[in-house]
């Protein structure tokens, strides 16, 4: 894209050889589409692909940087003139073409010789279920042999490892920074509230992080093995399977104070639960089916304490004063009881059955069958496995869209807890 750049006391431009001297045409068209396309992927669209992008279709290969100098001199003697005889156009065409067919047909250029391009042309990159294909392969098998590992070792690691994804999405959204450890310059959104003693599974991603640095060094996102992991996880404890759309990349910042005000709380009421969800871009039927991921993993004692002490008309009395043998009025906050009494390992719909039976054990969980607008949508999940497991794996592909990283934005980290 030599031909673009302007005359400078540094640079004699092409634009003013004899070849192109009042008869090129169309730089402001470059300059517009380069324009637009700077608004939304600033830095990452050559000029020199922007001009190979035009005229009949075919394929276009791209990739091109933009050069940093150009040769007036190489613009008046390598491009043919209208008045070369034969034998000279085609050992001129033959430097640069392979035949003599390919300088006839490129020779139409100059019957039909205009700019047409779409200057809203879309470059925002997007997530892909293919985006490790050819730059490593092996990625979904090493992450899903890591999962297995831990799950295998300790069914609640697939509530965790689901809970770290979510929480990963929610907060400071589309920075993809749950992961980064405490430093000097970071507070670190692990020892949030929400987190501290309750967010688990850390270390199953790290080693998946370190399996696939061997292989595919600075490849993989952390923040893509937190999406893939979510998804194994709920496989390996008989939940649904979903395509996990890839290309995310991680953040080099993180925030303490988001984590403590985005994150839905387990005393939180309805509304604000629905607005919360809303806030990201979510439904109330993509909440009530997400929270369905508390039908596995534990909640310790001082989260439902007040609940199963209230007497209240919102709880099974049996089920309050079984709850009540682990979790005393005073100390042992830290007691874990299953989020999900009968099916404590298994990602299902019996949490819905038990909303309706008014045994949920977290305030914030009862609430989604309090009289209010997600009473049908319960309803509906508690009679139907199919219908809860589709609708979570939509929207727990929709919560991983949620603003992220692609493209130059962001690093891929070495290590999922610190920056590089």
């Amino acid at each position: 894209a030599s031909i673009l750049l302007d005359e400078t006391p540094f640079i004699v431009s092409e634009k003013t050889a004899l070849p192109n001297l009042g008869s090129t045409r169309g730089y402001g068209i470059i300059e517009d589409t380069k324009r637009d396309l700077e608004k939304t992927c600033p830095g990452i669209v050559s000029c020199a692909d922007i001009l190979a992008v035009g005229g009949p279709s075919w394929t276009v290969k791209l990739g091109r940087r933009d050069s940093t100098t150009a040769s007036h001199t190489l613009a008046e003697t390598d491009l043919p003139g209208p008045f070369y005889p034969l034998d000279r156009i085609i050992p001129g065409f033959a430097n640069k073409v392979p035949s003599a067919r390919d300088m006839i047909a490129l020779s139409a250029i100059a019957s039909i010789f205009s700019l047409l391009l779409l200057s809203s042309m879309q470059c925002h990159a997007q997530l892909s279920s293919t985006f490790y294909d050819r730059t490593c392969p092996n990625a979904l098998n090493t992450i899903r042999t890591s999962v297995r590992q831990a799950v295998s070792a300790e069914r609640r690691m697939a509530a965790s490892l689901i809970r770290l994804h979510f929480h990963d999405c929610f907060v400071q959204v589309g920075l993809r920074c749950f992961l980064l450890d405490e430093t000097p310059t970071i507070v670190s959104e692990k020892t949030a509230l929400p987190n501290l003693g309750s967010a688990r599974g850390y270390g199953i991603i790290e080693d998946a992080k370190r399996e696939l640095e061997k292989t595919c060094p600075g490849v993989i996102s952390c923040a893509d093995i937190l999406a893939v992991a979510a998804r194994d996880a709920s496989t390996l404890v008989g939940g649904p399977s979903w395509t996990v759309k890839l290309g995310r990349r991680d953040s080099t910042t993180a925030s303490h104070t988001l984590a403590e005000t985005d994150l839905p709380g387990p005393f939180d009421p309805l509304d604000r639960i629905i607005s919360g969800f809303a806030n990201k871009g979510l439904s109330t039927r993509d909440m009530v089916a997400l929270s369905g991921a508390h039908s596995i993993g534990q909640a310790q004692c001082f989260l439902f304490r007040d609940r199963i002490y209230s007497n209240g008309t919102d709880i099974d009395a049996g089920f309050a004063s079984t709850r009540r043998r682990q979790c005393p009025q005073e100390d042992q906050n830290g007691n874990l009881a299953p989020l999900d009494l009968v099916t404590p390992n298994q990602l299902d719909n019996n949490y819905y059955k038990n909303l309706i039976e008014r045994k949920g054990l977290l305030q914030s969980d009862q609430v989604l069958l309090s009289g209010g607008s997600t009473d049908s949508i319960v309803s509906e999940y508690s009679n139907s496995p199919r219908t809860f497991a589709s609708d979570f794996a939509a929207a727990m592909i929709k919560m991983g869209d949620i603003s992220p990283l692609t493209g130059q934005n962001g690093i891929i980290r070495t290590v999922c807890g610190s920056i590089n």
